[in-house]
């Protein structure tokens, strides 16, 4: 189903999926026509009661041609087409406002490329029913990273300490993006203020959950490098996750001092 112009469609009945309602597993997607029919495959294959977004930048592989056909022959899976490339957080965002706009009650966070496991996508489910928000971490027992240079290892495990320490909060993967969210712990979060993207969009939604009191959870994950495909990592996306947590974590401690801590701020 292709509802790139973002009106509701007919289906905006309530679909159950157990106790939390029918899942939604967003996927971003900018020039990843190499992966987008293999990953939409295994999510559907180990979720057959998901639904499925592909929310496309306007990529110029074809990538968002591709999931039109993958939607016209499913009716789990749906496209939101947007203007062109303005990052993962925007794309995150537009993704979730579809689908809490849709009666969705879980609402997903994939990567497009293959290196969050769809598999594992169970594990995630059952710990969201004791859960606000499930966090798929690689830094926790049981978790692992697969055919990652070590460098890009190196600066995920800083980046999770680093945000961790700044933030005061009680999570090792920070920055992962394979995530469950139950609907109301989105629409708890004041999405419409979020301004981060890439890694520190991971990191903001992170600290806004946490500091709204809502219960976090991790579960291990397997995550595999991509095999096909380039990398979205730049060093652009590192500058803007390093001042962000910076300021927010200045900012969140003047503000206990001063008596105005406690909310998240927007730098």
């Amino acid at each position: 189903m292709n509802d790139g112009d973002g009106t509701l469609a007919a289906e905006a009945q309530v679909r159950k999926f157990g106790p939390l309602g029918t899942a939604l597993v967003i996927i971003p997607t900018y020039n990843e026509a190499e992966n987008i029919k293999s990953i939409v495959g295994r999510v559907r294959e180990a979720v057959p009661e998901a639904h499925v977004l592909v929310a496309d930048d306007n990529s110029p592989d074809g990538t968002g041609k591709l999931a039109d056909e993958l939607a016209v022959e499913d009716d789990h899976v749906h496209v939101l087409h947007r203007k062109g490339k303005e990052g993962l957080g925007a794309a995150y965002l537009a993704g979730f406002h579809w689908g809490l706009e849709r009666d969705y009650g879980v609402l997903i966070e994939m990567d497009a490329d293959g290196s969050h496991q769809p598999e594992e996508l169970p594990r995630l489910l059952t710990a969201l029913k004791s859960a606000d928000l499930v966090l798929g971490s690689r830094w926790v027992p049981g978790g692992r990273v697969v055919n990652w240079p070590k460098a890009r290892e190196v600066i995920s495990r800083g980046g999770s300490l680093y945000s961790r320490l700044a933030l005061d909060l009680p999570l090792r993967d920070i920055t992962g993006g394979y995530r469950a969210f139950r609907r109301e712990t989105l629409e708890g979060l004041g999405l419409d203020e979020v301004a981060s993207q890439g890694y520190c969009f991971q990191v903001d939604l992170a600290r806004r959950t946490v500091r709204a009191g809502y219960h976090v959870v991790e579960v291990p994950i397997t995550f595999v490098e991509r095999e096909l495909g380039d990398s979205k990592m730049s060093r652009d996306i590192l500058v803007e996750a390093l001042w962000r947590v910076t300021a927010w974590g200045v900012g969140e401690r003047v503000g206990k001092v001063t008596g105005r801590g406690g909310k998240p701020s927007k730098p």
